[in-house]
C-alpha cells in the first residue's frame, strides 16, 4: 500500500499559459514537461456501496497500459488529499481480480478487506475521466514535487463537467511543502483550493448534487488523543467548515453560506484561543488577528442580509406602496451589494486563498511539532476551560438588571466561547446532560442575536439617514426605528427568562 499526498488547485483554463511561462517553473523543473491523456473508467455497485464506504476503484489507461487501482481512507485538509492506495497492472479495459496474489503480493489480503469478493460480482461502470496531463517534477526546497496541469471532463452516461486544475503530488519532503509551494504560485495566478476529488466531482454528477450553505459538523475526538491532536483536529473542522461554504459565498445570493462562514470563524477563533493557552506563538497570534480582521469584514454583508431580511422587508409588506420604505429598500440593497461586491473582488477572493495557506503551512509547521512533546491532558483542558468561561458566563448574567450595551455584548461573547466550547468537548461526556445544556445555552444565545440585530439596525439607520438618496424620505428612517425598538423590552424580559433556564442547567463536564 502506497499513502498518495497531493494538493489540488481549481483554476481557469486560461492561467494554464501564464504560468506555463513563468520563470518560477523553469527555475525548479528537474524534467522536461511530458503530456499524456489519462481515460480513467471508475467503477461501483448499484448501490454505490464503494462510494458510501469512502472507497473508489478504477481502470486507468494511460499510454499502452491499463491500471486497476483502489482508494481510500486518508483526508482532505485545507486541498491536500491523502489517501491510501492500492494499485495492480491489468491486461486490459477490464476489472481483473484472479492474478491479485501474484502481482499485489501481501497486498492481496488488504484488496479482499476493502473490496471483498462478494462486492466484485456487482461491480459496474458509473462514470469516467477523461483528461490531458502535463506533467513536470519539480525540486522545490528540499521535496520532489510533480506538478501536474489536468484539463479535460468528467462524465456519466447523461452528464459532464470539466476539469481544470493543478495537482501538486508530493514525492519526497514535507506536506507543508505542498503549500509553500502553492503559495508561490498564487502568487503568479489566482486558484481555489480544492476540496472535491475527481472521483467525489463524479459521484456528484451522478447523484445531481447540488452546492448548498454546509453547518459545521463537532469532530470526533478521541479520549485518548492528545491536547495538540485535539487542537489539531478542531482548526481542520472549523477551516473544513469555513472551505466548504466559501465557493457559495462568492457566488450565490443564497445569504446562508455567509452565515456559516461567519460561524466557522468565530469557532476558529474559540479553538486558536484555546491554542494561544497552551503556548504563545507568533504565527498563531498573526493568524489569529487576520481571522479577527476578516470577521469584521464578512460582519459588515451579513449585517446588511439581516437588517433587509428582518426589518426592511418586513416593513414593505405590511405598509405596501409605501414609498419612502421602498427608498429605504433600494438604499439598504445597494449598501448590501458594495459589501458583497468587496468580498467577491479578485485582489479578496485570492486573500482569502492565501490566508488558507498559510493556516495549512502553520499546522505543519514547528509549532505542532513542539505541541506534540506537551504532556497536558486533553480533557483535563477541556474541564478548566469550560468551567472558566461557564463562571465568567454567570457573573456576567447576574449583571442583567443594570444592563447596557457594553454588558449585553460582553454577554454574547462569552456565551458563544462557552457554547462552541461546549459542543467541541460534548461527546466525551454524559450526552442527555450535554444535550439539554447546549439547547438551553442556544436559547440564550438566540436572544442575544435577536437583541444585538436591534442595535445593529439602529447603527445602520444612522448611516442610510445620510444618504442623500433618502433625503426626502427621512420619515421612513424615523418609522423604522420605531418598527425595531417597539419590543426591545420584551426581548430583555425573555433573556432573562432563559439565563434562569440555563442557570437550572446540570454541569455536564463535572462528573
Amino acid at each position: 500500500m502506497a499513502v498518495e499526498t497531493e494538493l489540488k488547485l481549481r483554476i481557469a483554463p486560461e492561467q494554464f499559459a501564464k504560468l506555463k511561462r513563468h520563470a518560477l517553473l523553469k527555475a525548479h523543473s528537474v524534467t522536461r514537461p511530458v503530456t499524456r491523456r489519462l481515460h480513467n473508467i471508475y467503477f461501483d455497485t448499484p448501490k454505490l456501496d464503494l462510494h458510501k464506504s469512502e472507497m473508489a476503484l478504477r481502470l486507468r489507461h494511460v499510454g499502452r497500459q491499463w491500471l486497476q487501482t483502489l482508494k481510500g481512507g486518508g483526508s482532505v485538509k485545507a486541498g491536500l488529499h491523502q489517501r491510501n492506495e492500492w494499485e495492480v497492472p491489468v491486461s486490459g479495459a477490464a476489472l481483473d481480480f484472479s492474478l491479485l496474489p501474484e502481482v499485489a503480493g501481501p497486498q492481496a489480503a488488504e484488496w479482499d478487506e476493502h473490496l471483498p469478493p462478494s462486492l466484485r460480482k456487482k461491480l459496474q461502470p458509473v462514470f469516467v475521466t477523461d483528461f490531458s496531463r502535463t506533467s513536470r517534477m519539480l525540486l522545490w526546497q528540499d521535496a520532489q514535487i510533480e506538478l501536474c496541469m489536468d484539463q479535460g471532463e468528467v462524465s456519466t452516461e447523461q452528464h459532464s463537467t470539466p476539469i481544470c486544475e493543478l495537482e501538486l503530488e508530493l514525492k519526497s519532503g514535507d506536506p507543508q511543502q505542498l503549500f509553500e509551494l502553492a503559495l508561490a504560485i498564487l502568487e503568479i495566478v489566482p486558484f481555489e483550493l480544492e476540496v472535491v476529488s475527481k472521483a467525489e466531482q463524479g459521484y456528484r454528477l451522478l447523484s445531481g448534487y447540488t452546492e448548498h450553505p454546509v453547518k459545521g459538523v463537532a469532530p470526533t475526538l478521541a479520549k485518548t488523543d492528545t491536547l495538540a491532536d485535539v487542537l489539531k483536529t478542531l482548526i481542520w473542522s472549523c477551516l473544513q467548515h469555513f472551505q466548504n461554504n466559501l465557493r457559495g459565498a462568492m457566488g450565490s445570493d443564497d445569504a446562508e453560506y455567509l452565515h456559516q462562514m461567519r460561524v466557522a470563524l468565530r469557532r476558529l477563533r474559540v479553538v486558536l484561543r484555546m491554542a494561544g493557552k497552551v503556548s504563545a506563538d507568533e504565527q498563531l497570534a498573526e493568524l489569529s488577528k487576520d481571522i479577527s480582521a476578516l470577521c469584521v469584514a464578512l460582519g459588515r454583508s451579513r449585517e446588511w442580509d439581516v437588517f433587509i431580511a428582518q426589518t426592511v422587508q418586513p416593513m414593505c409588506a405590511r405598509m405596501a406602496g409605501h414609498a419612502g420604505l421602498q427608498a429605504l429598500l433600494a438604499a439598504s440593497v445597494r449598501q448590501r451589494a458594495a459589501c458583497y461586491a468587496a468580498l467577491r473582488g479578485a485582489a479578496q477572493a485570492r486573500e482569502l486563498q492565501r490566508l488558507l495557506l498559510r493556516f495549512a503551512i502553520w499546522m505543519n509547521g514547528q509549532y505542532w511539532q513542539q505541541q506534540a512533546e506537551t504532556v497536558q491532558q486533553a480533557q483535563d483542558f477541556a474541564k478548566l476551560r469550560l468551567h472558566k468561561l461557564a463562571k465568567r458566563f454567570a457573573r456576567s448574567g447576574q449583571q442583567l438588571h443594570t444592563v447596557d450595551a457594553a454588558q449585553l455584548h460582553a454577554l454574547r461573547i462569552v456565551a458563544k466561547k462557552l457554547r462552541y466550547s461546549a459542543e467541541f468537548f460534548a461527546a466525551w461526556y454524559d450526552k442527555q446532560k450535554a444535550k439539554s445544556f447546549l439547547a438551553a445555552l442556544s436559547e440564550v444565545q438566540e436572544v442575544l442575536g435577536q437583541i444585538n440585530d436591534v442595535a445593529v439596525a439602529h447603527r445602520l439607520l444612522d448611516e442610510l439617514a445620510a444618504d442623500a438618496a433618502l433625503a426626502a424620505h427621512q420619515e421612513a428612517v424615523v418609522l423604522a426605528k420605531g418598527w425595531i425598538a417597539h419590543d426591545l423590552s420584551h426581548q430583555l424580559s425573555v433573556l432573562r427568562k432563559t439565563i434562569q433556564n440555563f442557570n437550572k442547567q446540570c454541569v455536564f463536564w463535572k462528573k
